[in-house]
């Protein structure tokens, strides 16, 4: 498979991890920080982790996430 945007907003992206108040930056303003909230509080959102009181996602995890959501 190819690369594609997704891999690489990952390939940019400085760590293992997106922090929740980061999600606009990541994805270039495509989600917000509380679009991400809400999805995640329906329970329809991707992995995640708490650390502290911060929520962040594994960006790979995170663009696998994104990918399956996109429209073709």
């Amino acid at each position: 498979m190819k690369p594609d945007v997704f891999d690489e907003m990952v390939e940019k992206w400085p760590s293992a991890v997106v922090a929740r108040t980061d999600i606009a930056r990541f994805t270039g303003g495509v989600m917000s920080e509380k679009y991400q909230a809400n999805i995640d509080s329906q329970g329809l959102g991707p992995e995640r982790v708490a650390i502290g009181r911060k929520i962040a996602y594994p960006t790979r995890s995170y663009a696998a996430w994104l990918r399956e959501r996109a429209s073709k």
